[in-house]
């Protein structure tokens, strides 16, 4: 059996991963294209977002305050 696969291994479609970040798809797309948004698995013609990236992608980003803002 391939561990791989297992249930704590979630993949999300786009729309899942989409929703799980609040923001469009289209907006997940972008960033996929630009490479600018959280690891992706290509499954054939299929995108999908293991929830463990999504999870790693928010923390990476996660900040306790604004730094450089505008005066």
């Amino acid at each position: 059996m391939n561990d791989n696969l297992s249930p704590s291994r979630a993949l999300l479609n786009e729309t899942e991963a989409a929703l799980s970040l609040d923001l469009s798809p289209r907006t997940l797309q972008a960033w996929r294209i630009r490479g600018e948004g959280p690891a992706f698995v290509k499954l054939g013609r299929s995108v999908r977002y293991d929830r463990a990236e999504i999870d790693r992608f928010i923390a990476e980003r996660t900040q306790a305050n604004t730094v450089g803002g505008a005066a």
